[in-house]
């Protein structure tokens, strides 16, 4: 691989795979690359792959073989890109590489998308599972070889949602009619989710994981149909049964048994946590999904299945016992190594067991205790110990639920039925994929040998296909080889010596354990390439399988190899009383029953089984699915790089791919070769060569040997296209500097162009600036000079003005202030005489107002105070508080020790002056500081009495407070007392509500049953009054026919011989009905008119009177006919055999008929030309004349008197007769003239023959219409992608645009639709159909065009291109051309119908689309698209013409939200279109639309004066004319 500055590689990661890298520089055997995030990285060349960055400015291929570097990283991100834009399917060759998407996308797999599908080519639409369905049915089909269809995935990479798609969509194309109960196609599909329920289970990887495999075989008969079916299943996980891991789940249908309240009850179970063999994991529920749900579905499964009621209790039943045969525990006996059972609960389980197997319970008991061996002397019982015990009930736990299991399996297969006269039949596998765990043990090895099988199978049938692709194209590929497996099956299956035989060798001895396994295994591989020893453990072994190496852990290999069946087990269980059960074990032969142990091989049965598989697998075409699990998170738009290539390696589409490189990957057309690589040569573009011819020279120039040159495609060794990558960017770059060196010329000498010619004019400004300046300075010279004068002038008056006017001025001023100075004299001389009164007046009223002011405020305060102490005595009146007194005793104390001390003092005084003097000297101070005491205490008392007042106010609250709280103690004792009373009646209330709710449950249980019930006899009842109904019609039809019958009996005698075959066929379909010649005279005869027929039968018979009347019936039979066989043609663009037609009922009185079968004769003779004649010529022609006549029969008919005598007949029915009005019973007749028309009173067969002749109308429109669309079809098929131009021979050169596209506006293939539409207008005007009719069908032509076109693009990638854009987009205005040339008239709205195709094609041309929002798309460009749609067309959108880019990223992540949310709703989620197959008119809008007909003016045909029942016309025409 030769590289270069700027080449494009993948870079080897050990986080990513792989990651994208540019070359930036090379360093000898190093090379610097930056990575796209930046990052700069050497690397040598050996760890890089070539990268096609052109691959990368769309959304991936969709078929990887037309990658340019077919190599894993290219393949990797192609699925990236994809799965990026929820494209989940994408192709490798003929194999389909499925992306698990993990969340719905509902509009990929509904009934209009399988429509599509339905015989399309593979690869002419976008990738699809429906796709290979489809192409192994049209295979089978064609061919009459069996196919197989092979899907394969790890756990949750989706192979059970694509197994079930593409029976889905096998009973889609293979199903039978609607109507049988209980078809296969329908057993065929629930036997999906009955298998799911007992075989699938929850694993780390998957929720919903299938732990066996799977291959149904659906086989059809010759018609394509699907006839019976047989479902194989492999190597079930019954270890799952007994044992599990957290957070792992056991079988879904344990859950969903403890989920039915109902056999929960019955079979005594619970909550899935009281159970051994639930409770070792801690997940019971799945998210999103309702076990109780489920449980009913698998019911409903079995019902379709065809299992019966009692099988089903059966099966639950044995379920049940399972899990209470898990609950067993075992204790150590009085004896050594023997076993009890533990306790009463275990006891109890026993019992349950016992008694849901229908079995002895002490047998059971002594069947897990105890072991019976067989010896010369006879049987020896032997004790088991506890874990003994333990083993031999998870062994019968697993055999009894793998027998129930092959059960299922038998039972679908006998209900279904298999077809023996079947030589066809579509096989589908869906196995287990590659695994590679961290403990890796038997069942992985069983797994991954049937993969290598698969593998080997795989490869053979891709290398079968390479080789078919070599042979197809005429090229050698003799020397073509490929790895092959072989060497790895040998090691596994190979005898006497290989892995299995050693192992089932081991298994024979009972002292062999694991390590006399591994070391005789490594003793026999000790040189095996494909074998491997671990290095620290002497046990493992390693096996180089064709994903990788898997290292094996042996220690288990033995006991899951070993299926021992136990005796007494199967003697047990096959004397149980339920024949369910006993059949489920049949009893053993007698040499099998002599020991306890009868030894059975897995490894060897399933080898034996995957050898069927694969003789049935080499008998068919295979088909391969490989489906991808993107991320281990299970969530959306997760795509891990690592895991998905460790998918792709161990799901074998990488050694496809190396198989491919082992031959020539590249692949090209020869078109597509010269488009990229015609530069290199452009010697060879001149037209002379043709496309091969210009390869072959392209590559005998660069002198490239390893290619070869098929029929239409060159085929490349690897490595050959990444030199012609290079040459090819070689000669782009040097292009590149071509041009880049012409146009540096080109600017440089544009630069001095444009320099010389901006000199040019600046000199010329320059010099005219110049001469402009001199002139403006002499000009403003002399003006200088003249302002100068005019402005001395204007100063000097100036001056004169302004000293007279200042005189003058001042003068008046000073005249003024004068005046002035006196008026404001005597103005303030006033003001101060009245300001002098009003300040007297405001100085008395003050102090006036002052004085009062003082009076009021003195006598408030006396009266305050007066107040005061009157609230203070009785303030002290009213105070009792303890403190008060204490207070007031304590002054009165002191008060009475002063007074006493006054009177002491007194006495002393008497006796003694002197001292007395100065004792009041002393007692006056002290009477000063008592008094200062006193004001103290006073002030002290005031204070007292305000806090004894706070204080009365508190303890009268208090007081209050105390009462209220007495009260509420005697309350809350009272509450304590009532509340003893609540607890015990609540006691009793709970108690009473829990046995009510148990019976509202019982009684919801019942009212669910009831309202099913309720339901199923409301369908009925539905189905019942609708039977009723068609009853009832029957009974009318039958009844009306009867009297027709009756009628002709008596109108139809024996019919000459000569008669055509028309009448003859009336004649011979009534003749059974004759009745005898004395009831013919009881029966209602047609009334014909007297005056008619008076002067014939006036001296006849009665028989001969009837005679006469069928043989003119017969004559005018004849003559309907005539004019309905023959073209009349038409007159006036009228035509004439509705006309006729219409005047021969009305002349022959039909209309005015209880009982004519003449009606049924017209409807019957038109419908008899449409089927030998159904073209596009006679459509027309009948479409002009039905309508016609029903136009005629619109106007002219009233259904006045109809009512009375079909209303008396059927008294109870409803519809048309009950909606008449109600008229006389007298025989009919003309009711008058409206407008200039003759209205006839018409009976019920006239308005039943109006009625019969819409339904016609109806008929021959959508013949007609379907018609055009089937001729349609194909025109349109090849104008919806644009073709590519061909070199030829031919002189001239051909344009060719960058995408290979024509630049020419229109081809062939649009003019080849013009020229159908005009083919079309021309055959409807030919035969006159009413413009209306035309506007309709022509309207319904277009939509039809918009439809097919609109799906064609969102269903094929290379539609969506921008040149395939402008290719439709020209088709599309010769569409409008031709639309405008038609006129209104004839085309109507038919524009309008294109609006999704103009929309989408607009959408595809616009430039600049990543600048557009989301709403700029869907306002301005595409209103009329649903976000969807737009979605579709953005990620599958690619520019094969100018390498511009879709839609940012950003809108791309909006419109992916949006439609997320809408996958939620119950909305439709289809982004097809549905074809509108309605019938858009009804009768009254034909009569509104079609102008007046008129019946006189017509050409009578020549072989009208055959019939003597016509001669009315030809007289009536002949007195027209008069």
């Amino acid at each position: 691989m030769s590289l270069r500055h700027g080449s494009k590689v993948w870079l080897e990661d050990r986080d990513s795979a792989w990651l994208a890298a540019e070359v930036l520089d090379s360093d000898g055997n190093r090379l610097l690359l930056v990575t796209d995030s930046g990052k700069k990285v050497y690397a040598s060349p050996e760890k890089l792959l070539p990268r096609d960055a052109d691959e990368e400015e769309h959304g991936g291929f969709e078929d990887m073989t037309r990658l340019a570097y077919l190599n894993e990283p290219g393949v990797l991100f192609n699925l990236r890109r994809r799965y990026a834009l929820n494209d989940i399917y994408t192709y490798t060759g003929s194999i389909l590489i499925a992306v698990n998407p993990f969340t719905k996308l509902p509009h990929l797999y509904d009934s209009h998308m399988m429509e599509q599908y339905k015989g399309a080519p593979l690869g002419e639409l976008s990738p699809h599972v429906f796709a290979v369905a489809d192409a192994s049915y049209r295979a089978m089909m064609n061919e009459g070889k069996s196919q197989s269809i092979l899907v394969s995935g790890e756990s949750g990479a989706g192979k059970t949602e694509t197994t079930k798609l593409i029976m889905q969509y096998l009973t889609f194309v293979g199903g039978r009619a609607a109507g049988d109960e209980r078809t296969v196609e329908q057993q065929v599909l629930e036997s999906n989710p009955l298998l799911e329920a007992f075989g699938n289970a929850r694993t780390v990887r998957n929720d919903n994981s299938s732990r066996f495999g799977k291959f149904v075989e659906i086989q059809f008969d010759s018609n394509g149909s699907i006839s019976g079916a047989a479902i194989r299943t492999y190597l079930l996980e019954r270890s799952r049964v007994v044992q599990l891991t957290d957070p792992e789940r056991n079988y879904h249908c344990f859950y969903q048994l403890c989920a039915c309240e109902r056999d929960a009850e019955k079979y005594k179970l619970g909550h899935p946590s009281h159970f051994h063999y639930l409770n070792q994991s801690k997940v019971y529920e799945l998210d999103g999904v309702s076990n109780a749900e489920e449980y009913l579905k698998t019911r409903r499964a079995m019902d379709i299945v065809g299992i019966s009621y009692e099988d089903q209790e059966a099966i639950f039943r044995v379920l049940a016992a399972i899990l209470h045969l898990g609950n067993i525990e075992f204790s150590p006996g009085k004896e050594h190594d023997s076993s009890v059972i533990k306790d009463e609960k275990s006891r109890f389980h026993m019992q349950m067991a016992a008694d849901l197997f229908i079995c002895d319970v002490d047998l059971l008991l002594a069947t897990l205790c105890t072991r019976s061996i067989q010896t010369r002397e006879g049987s020896i019982v032997k004790a088991l110990d506890c874990n003994a015990a333990i083993a031999g009930r998870d062994a019968l736990a697993k055999t009894v639920y793998a027998r129930l299991f092959d059960w299922l399996v038998a039972k679908i297969n006998r209900s279904v039925g298999q077809d023996i006269n079947s030589k066809i039949q579509i096989g589908v596998l869906d196995i287990y994929g590659f695994e590679c765990f961290k403990d890796n043990s038997f069942e992985q090895f069983c797994i991954n040998f049937a993969n290598e099988k698969l593998q080997q199978h795989f490869n053979e049938h891709v290398f079968k296909m390479e080789q078919e692709e070599y042979g197809k194209e005429e090229i050698n590929w003799s020397y073509i080889e490929f790895v092959d497996n072989q060497d790895v099956l040998d090691l596994i299956e190979k005898k006497p010596i290989g892995i299995i035989a050693l192992l089932d060798e081991a298994c024979m001895f009972p002292k062999s354990t694991h390590e006399t396994f591994s070391t005789k295994l490594f003793q026999h591989f000790r040189s095996h390439p494909r074998l491997g020893k671990e290095k620290f453990s002497q046990t493992d072994f390693t096996i180089s399988h064709y994903a990788g190496k898997v290292t094996y852990h042996t220690d288990t290999f033995l006991d899951k190899n070993r299926d021992y069946v136990v005796v007494e087990h199967c003697n047990l269980l096959s004397s149980s009383k339920c024949p369910f059960v006993s059949g489920l074990f049949p009893l053993l032969p007698e040499e099998s029953s002599r020991s306890s142990y009868k030894f059975s091989s897995v490894a060897a049965r399933f080898k034996q089984q995957l050898q069927a598989l694969m003789e049935t697998l080499n008998s068919t075409e295979p088909h391969y699915i490989r489906c991808v699990k993107p991320n281990s998170l299970n969530r959306p738009q997760i795509f891990e790089n690592a895991s998905v290539i460790h998918q792709l390696r161990c799901g074998g589409v990488l050694e496809a791919v190396r198989i491919s490189l082992a031959g020539y990957p590249t692949r090209r057309t020869y078109s597509e070769f010269v488009d990229r690589f015609g530069l290199i040569a452009p010697e060879f573009m001149d037209g002379s060569y043709d496309d091969k011819a210009a390869t072959e020279k392209i590559l005998q120039k660069l002198k490239l040997e390893n290619f070869q040159l098929g029929r239409t495609k060159v085929f490349l060794r690897a490595g050959q296209i990444g030199i012609l990558d290079s040459r090819r960017a070689e000669v782009l770059d040097n292009a590149a500097k071509y041009i880049q060196r012409r146009l540096r010329t080109f600017i440089a000498h544009r630069d001095f162009i444009l320099a010389r010619a901006a000199a040019f004019s600046l000199q010329a400004c320059c010099r005219g600036y110049i001469a402009r300046k001199i002139y403006a300075a002499k000009r403003e010279t002399a003006a200088a000079i003249s302002i100068q004068k005019y402005i001395r002038m204007w100063l000097v008056r100036h001056a004169y003005f302004k000293l007279y006017f200042s005189a003058i001025i001042i003068q008046s001023h000073v005249r003024g202030f004068v005046t002035r100075q006196r008026l404001l004299h005597g103005k303030e001389h006033r003001a101060a005489t009245f300001i002098q009164a009003y300040w007297r007046m405001s100085k008395v009223r003050s102090s006036f107002r002052r004085h009062q002011a003082s009076i009021v405020a003195i006598q408030c305060l006396w009266r305050c105070r007066q107040a005061k102490r009157e609230l203070r005595r009785l303030k002290q009146e009213a105070n009792e508080a303890g403190a008060l007194r204490l207070a007031k005793n304590k002054l009165e104390k002191q008060l009475e020790e002063l007074t006493w001390r006054l009177h002491l003092e007194k006495k002393m005084r008497v006796s003694n002056e002197e001292a007395k003097k100065i004792e009041i000297f002393k007692l006056q101070k002290m009477l000063e500081a008592l008094n200062l005491e006193l004001d103290a205490a006073k002030l002290a008392k005031i204070n007292e009495c305000n806090k004894n007042a706070v204080l009365q106010n508190q303890f009268e609250l208090s007081v209050k407070e105390k009462s209220a709280l007495k009260r509420e103690l005697v309350a809350v004792d009272e509450l304590r007392k009532e509340n003893a009373l609540l607890k015990v009646s609540l006691g009793a209330f709970e108690k009473k509500c829990t046995t009510l709710e148990l019976e509202l449950m019982n009684a919801q249980k019942g009212r669910d049953e009831t309202m099913e019930k309720l339901r199923e006899s409301e369908q009925k009842c539905s189905q019942l009054e609708q039977n009723v109904k068609r009853l009832e019609e029957k009974l009318l039809s039958l009844e009306d026919e009867n009297h027709v019958l009756r009628q002709k009996a008596l109108s139809t005698p024996l019919l000459k011989s000569n008669r055509p075959s028309f009448a003859k066929s009336i004649s011979e379909k009534y003749s059974s009905a004759i009745a005898s010649r004395t009831e013919r005279k009881t029966i209602f005869e047609s009334p014909t008119p007297t005056k008619l027929i008076a002067p014939f039968t006036l001296g006849l018979s009665d028989s001969r009177r009837s005679k006469l009347t069928a043989e003119r019936q017969q004559d005018n039979y004849e003559f309907l006919s005539k004019c309905i066989k023959e073209n009349l043609g038409f007159k006036n663009g009228k035509p004439i055999a509705a006309r006729i037609i219409y005047k021969c009922l009305l002349h022959w009185h039909s209309f005015e008929s209880e009982r004519t079968t003449i009606f049924d004769s017209i409807i019957e003779g038109i419908n008899e030309v449409l089927k030998v004649r159904e073209d596009d010529i006679i459509l027309p022609y009948w479409l002009s004349n039905t309508s016609a006549l029903l136009c005629l029969l619109q106007r002219n008919l009233r259904s006045n008197g109809f009512l009375t005598t079909t209303a008396q007949r059927y008294p109870g029915s409803s519809g048309l007769t009950s909606r008449a009005g109600h008229g006389p019973k007298s025989p009919l007749k003309f009711i008058g003239y409206d407008d200039g028309v003759l209205h006839v009173e018409a009976r019920y067969p006239a308005i039943l023959f109006k009625q019969q002749l819409t339904a016609c109308v109806e008929k021959i429109f959508g013949l007609l219409r379907d018609n055009l669309k089937k001729e349609l079809s194909p025109l349109l098929g090849s104008c919806i992608q644009a073709p590519k131009t061909g070199r030829g021979l031919h002189g001239g050169k051909s344009s060719r645009s960058p995408g290979g596209i024509p630049q020419q506006s229109s081809s062939g293939q649009w003019s080849n639709i013009v020229k159908f539409l005009d083919s079309l207008m021309g055959k409807l005007r030919q035969n006159h159909v009413p413009s209306f009719f035309i506007r309709k069908l022509v309207t319904q032509v277009f939509s039809f065009i918009n439809i097919t076109l609109f799906n064609s693009l969102l269903l094929r990638r290379e539609c969506c291109t921008f040149s395939n854009g402008e290719y439709v987009k020209s088709g599309v205005a010769e569409l409008e051309k031709w639309i405008v040339n038609a006129t209104e008239e004839y085309a109507g709205t038919s524009w309008h119908e294109l609006n999704y195709i103009r929309q989408a094609i607009g959408f595809l041309v616009i430039h600049q689309k990543r600048k557009k929002s989301l709403e700029e798309i869907r306002q301005d460009l595409c209103p009329v698209l649903t976000v969807r749609q737009i979605y579709r067309i953005s990620t599958m959108y690619w520019d094969d013409k100018y390498g511009t880019q879709s839609v940012s990223n950003e809108v791309v992540s909006e419109m992916r939200e949006i439609v997320s949310k809408d996958n939620q709703n119950l909305t439709s989620n289809s982004f097809l279109l549905d074809d509108d197959l309605s019938i858009p008119f009804s009768a009254e809008d034909i009569d509104m639309a079609i102008p007046a007909i008129d019946v006189d003016e017509i050409d009578l045909p020549e072989f009208m004066s055959e019939y003597s029942c016509a001669q009315f016309l030809s007289s009536h025409q002949k007195s027209t004319i008069s």
